[in-house]
């Protein structure tokens, strides 16, 4: 093997995504491409047709009478438990049982030959139903007395009532806050192949390969060591595949076992839309208090989620959206509270930023509140309220890393936003059908997962005789370019060019008890997890240099392909060569566990980030106010991903974040009927931001200057769930727009997703 003079490791971070020219291609393998195995048979879902409802009757007749069909398969047919919940609860069931509590629910599956004949005989079952009331929106669950489906949260500091009451003035309101589909291009899939005694291999596109291992050993009633679950990468997850693949899997899994033929499952988009759950909604209450300058003085608010039938990640979702209810201010008396209801709707889960927006917008919706009260340019607010270090936020963590106000600066500079902001006043004070907003908004996120166990990663390195290097962790690739970074960490460890380094496929047989690829983790545990191994390894090869080339131990040098030792300068491969003659141990298990986070539920304290990411956005808008419509014009970010591990990957992910971001809040709309069915379950029904609903003009830049206080790796950041929340800008430039009808004496106050639909009936009421 040859090695480049110039290392495109980490030192030349633009390394192309490695499997960018596989998905232009088409050349990238997912779940669905995998070779069949000989005999591979199908199974499909049978869903409920009934809100909630008693299960009176299942009649299979004319499904089994359907050609190619084997055999149906119910809750009566699972060897273990029924249940798929990730938390314990047991309150997530395989397939419903004796009531139904959602329409899309899983009743049974059809087990046949080929998909289409599993699909068509499944919609042939004879399912009876005992209607019983339901609910689906948090206020009406909560209104029908409702429970928990998990325990709510409190987070209290100081005395926000006492604070509230002498504020000098105070502002109350409701906020609207709409879920979102995850939309992933690649739906949920699983193929199951059956091996001998209890062994069972799984193909699954998934993020938590460890959970869908332990899922489907409980299923199966086998121990987790039968279980083999590999992902070689997704089309897609943004958290849609954290738990919600876990149904799918077993199901393949269970068919395979029945039958000892290989099962694929894989549901069409509609019923993928129906039977999984989305981004949480959200009514939110809040109550505000502050002085005539604009300081915040007190915030006290309600965050009602939809949580749909089951626990699923409620709590840690509901959670982070308190964590993050104060984005980048300080509220000097706070006391916020969660309400996680059970609706009877699909269990909702985790999606990218993981509640943190449905606390986020809500800190920007306070901020506008009192601007429009103020008279003052929403941006002044903003200004005033910033943390400052050493400041405690609603749940104890002092703020130590605070960069924003130089983020401000530089982007306030560089996209001139002060004339820019006084040209759509000038633009608007015209009174035509167009009219402008432009608003910048800043990003406080929470990096690591609150869950403290889960601030763990392994990996697996071998060095092979000949040099090349084989690479193995517990992260999962969904497009975000994890495997690029983690393979340009371990190449710069080694000093040798990237194209030596081998990434395979995660696998539960090589790294075991692994995270899900979530929180955006994924480099910061898996990278330092992978620099562990990596040194390892070279502290082996250094002692045996240094002996092989008497050389002192600390002289013996890393450089670019080779060894250096002794005055002399040793290629790699014949180091490696050598070392494995000598029997040096050339494989390394790598482990990492994030120091320093803490976090006590019951009392509402402690650190449960490691660190902040740190952002901002200016985005302007038109709204055409005789139809509602709106484009955004320009849209400038600057970002912090501390030091970046790759720019050009970096990049990618805060462009992508943020039209994302901007589509939750303005087009993707979830809309449930009065007998309880999800309506918006296709592309025709849910609008998914298109390539011509990004901004006309789109400039991102990373703040290339700020470095991790912190030792993560190499001192990045994360990047993955943070600049979602920059689209928030649009939503509030949107605002600013709509607002301009009034004259600007009230806001727009728009629930989202701001639909064209809702901005022409907010322009009418200020009309009136």
């Amino acid at each position: 093997m040859k090695d480049d003079t110039t290392i495109r490791g980490l030192a030349h971070s633009e390394t192309a995504h490695d499997s960018a020219i596989k998905h232009v291609t088409g050349r990238a393998d997912y779940t669905d491409d995998l070779p069949e195995p000989q005999g591979l048979i199908h199974a499909y879902l049978g869903l409920s047709e009934c809100a909630h409802g008693r299960i009176t009757g299942m009649d299979f007749t004319d499904t089994l009478a359907h050609p190619g069909v084997l055999g149906v398969l119910t809750a009566a047919d699972l060897p273990g438990v029924n249940d798929v919940s990730p938390n314990g609860k047991h309150d997530d069931p395989v397939f419903a049982q004796d009531h139904v509590l959602f329409w899309g629910q899983p009743v049974f599956a059809v087990v046949a030959e080929s998909r289409d004949q599993a699909r068509r005989a499944a919609q042939k079952a004879q399912i009876e139903y005992e209607a019983l009331p339901f609910a689906l929106d948090p206020i009406a669950a909560r209104d029908a007395g409702h429970d928990y489906v998990t325990d709510p949260l409190t987070l209290r500091r100081g005395d926000a009532r006492a604070a509230m009451a002498t504020a000098p003035r105070r502002i109350k309101g409701r906020f609207g806050i709409g879920g979102q589909d995850h939309f992933y291009l690649e739906g949920q899939i699983a193929m199951a192949v059956p091996g001998e005694d209890e062994d069972v291999v799984i193909n699954v596109s998934t993020q938590h390969p460890s959970e869908v291992q332990h899922m489907v050993a409980h299923v199966l009633d086998v121990p987790s060591h039968s279980v083999v679950v590999n992902v070689r990468r997704m089309g897609g997850g943004f958290g849609g595949k954290e738990t919600q693949m876990n149904l799918f899997a077993c199901v393949a899994a269970v068919a395979a076992k029945r039958w000892n033929r290989a099962v694929k499952i894989r549901p069409d988009r509609d019923d993928d839309m129906i039977a999984t759950g989305k981004r949480h909604d959200f009514v939110v209450d809040y109550e505000v208090g502050f002085d005539d300058d604009g300081h915040i003085l007190a915030v006290d608010g309600d965050w009602y989620a939809r949580c749909g039938f089951s626990a699923d990640l409620s709590g840690p979702v509901t959670d982070r959206a308190l964590f993050h209810a104060d984005n980048a201010y300080f509220y000097p008396d706070v006391e916020l509270r969660s309400h996680p209801l059970r609706t009877h709707t699909v269990s909702n889960t985790a999606f990218r930023g993981f509640g943190g927006p449905q606390g986020v917008i809500v800190a920007e919706r306070m901020i506008e509140e009192i601007a429009y009260a103020l008279g003052r340019d929403p941006y002044e607010i903003r200004r005033k309220n910033l943390y400052r270090n050493g400041q405690l936020t609603p749940y104890h963590q002092p703020v130590e890393d605070q960069i924003l106000p130089r983020i401000f600066q530089e982007l306030e500079t560089d996209c001139d936003y002060h004339a820019r902001r006084q040209a759509v006043l000038d633009w608007n004070a015209k009174a035509g059908v167009i009219r402008k907003g432009i608003a910048l908004t800043p990003v406080k996120f929470g990096i690591s997962f609150t869950a403290t166990w889960f601030n763990q990663a392994g990996s697996l390195i071998h060095v092979y005789s000949d040099g090349s290097i084989s690479l193995n962790h517990g992260g999962t690739e969904m497009g975000q370019g994890l495997n690029t970074k983690v393979a340009q960490i371990v190449a710069e460890a080694f000093q040798c060019d990237i194209s030596r380094i081998k990434i395979t496929r995660t696998t539960t047989e090589k790294v075991p008890n692994t995270s899900a690829t979530a929180a955006s983790s994924g480099s910061d545990l898996n990278g330092m997890a992978a620099l562990d191994a990596a040194e390892q390894i070279k502290a082996r090869l250094i002692d045996f240099v240094a002996e092989r080339w008497q050389a002192p131990r600390d002289e013996v040098r890393f450089i670019p392909g080779h060894i250096r030792a002794g005055g002399q300068d040793v290629p790699f491969d014949e180091v490696i060569a050598a070392a494995y003659m000598a029997r040096i141990h050339l494989s390394a298990a790598g482990f990492y566990k994030t120091p320093k986070i803490h976090w006590d539920r019951a009392t509402g304290r402690g650190r449960p980030f490691y660190y902040f990411a740190y952002g901002a956005a200016v985005s302007e808008v038109s709204v055409d106010t005789l139809t509602g419509e709106y484009v955004i014009d320009r849209t400038d970010v600057i970002h912090d991903v501390g030091r970046s591990l790759n720019p050009a990957i970096d990049k990618g992910q805060i462009e992508g974040a943020f039209v994302q971001g901007a589509g939750w809040l303005t087009c993707e709309e979830l809309w449930w009927d009065d007998k309880g069915q999800l309506r918006t379950h296709a592309p025709s029904t849910y609008k998914i931001p298109l390539a011509s609903d990004r901004p006309r003009v789109f400039n991102v830049k990373l703040a290339d200057w700020s470095e991790n206080a912190e030792r993560t790796i190499k001192r990045s950041k994360a990047v993955g769930e943070p600049p979602f929340m920059l689209g928030i800008s649009v939503f509030e430039a949107i605002n600013m727009a709509v607002a301009s009808i009034g004259d600007y004496r009230e806001p727009a106050r728009l629930d989202a997703p701001a639909t064209p639909e809702r901005v022409l009936m907010a322009v009418n009421r200020l009309r009136g």
